[in-house]
């Protein structure tokens, strides 16, 4: 309760602030705001889930909640938070979900992963082709005006190409690609780490998501795993967001208009879509960019196996 008087206080305070200085001072203190908010769940969580912005991890946030509501009988409608299901049973871990957009500026790291390097750390990614693609929708149907001067997107109405949002500089896929390399460059200081692949979901996703039920610590049941898997099927998560399933959990797994699908938070979720919205031309351009910028490691360049990715390094225990 302290926590959460003081969350909002500040939260009053920053907007308060930034009625009387400008915009950029203003948005520096949102970041730092939310960067302190980051940094108390940080400094209290047994896991952290990191990924970039629209790599897959509501769906799988989704999975990972489905599994411990059929494993431990909690309620349902509600999508795991940081602490939420730890606080209706002890045993469930407290799990920091992050897209790392605030925690290491406001730690004074942004430029290492060093603060990770002893945590136990789920990674997980996705192709950048693919996340620019979702990025682009995030930005024009989801995302509020507000959010996306404060990370630097396009202003709200930009008149913004798809194509040229995945090829700017700072919006597209050199973003995406900037943020794997500094993982990439960074894994091997990653004590207890495992690296889920997107892809590898969609292909085998009861094979990954009991990897991943192991590494949080659980006795993984086969048979609640298939029944996780089937309940957040595309489909499904589709038919829930359209009904508010979820609504409790906030406007996370809502539409912005529901008579546009592309506004969905569940939207193709197809695997190597991003082909469908780009001429033979351009998609030559974008895949030379990731083989040109991307270093290897996840297996997203033309010239290397996805294997790499697929171990975990370290212990959950």
């Amino acid at each position: 309760m302290i926590h959460l008087i003081a969350k909002r206080l500040t939260k009053w305070f920053v907007r308060f602030v930034s009625l009387f200085v400008s915009q950029e001072t203003g948005h520096d203190l949102e970041r730092w705001r939310r960067g302190r908010e980051d940094f108390w769940k940080f400094s209290r969580c047994d896991y952290v889930f990191a990924s970039y912005g629209k790599s897959g991890r509501t769906w799988v946030r989704v999975m990972i909640s489905r599994y411990f509501q059929q494993a431990y009988r909690l309620p349902e409608g509600i999508i795991m938070g940081f602490d939420n299901f730890h606080k209706l049973q002890r045993p469930i871990p407290k799990i920091f979900f992050t897209h790392d957009n605030y925690l290491r500026r406001y730690l004074g790291h942004p430029d290492t992963l060093e603060d990770f390097y002893d945590r136990k750390v789920v990674l997980l990614v996705r192709k950048p082709q693919d996340v620019a693609v979702s990025q682009f929708f995030q930005w024009k149907y989801r995302m509020r005006p507000y959010k996306k001067t404060l990370n630097r997107y396009p202003e709200d109405g930009a008149d913004v190409s798809i194509y040229d949002f995945v090829m700017k500089e700072q919006q597209g896929m050199q973003r995406i690609i900037g943020a794997l390399n500094k993982w990439t460059e960074e894994l091997p200081r990653i004590k207890q780490l495992l690296i889920v692949r997107y892809e590898d979901l969609r292909s085998h996703p009861e094979r990954e998501l009991g990897r991943l039920m192991e590494f949080l610590g659980e006795a993984v049941d086969p048979g609640i795993v298939a029944e996780a898997v089937e309940f957040a099927s595309v489909e499904n998560l589709r038919k829930m967001e359209a009904q508010d399933h979820f609504w409790r959990s906030g406007s996370r797994l809502q539409p912005r208009d529901a008579s546009n699908p592309d506004s969905y938070k569940v939207r193709k979720a197809k695997v190597g879509g991003y082909r469908d919205y780009f001429d033979d031309e351009q998609i030559a351009a974008i895949d030379a960019t990731v083989d040109q910028d991307l270093l290897p490691g996840f297996g997203y360049t033309s010239t290397e196996s996805p294997a790499p990715a697929t171990a975990a390094t370290g212990t959950s225990a």
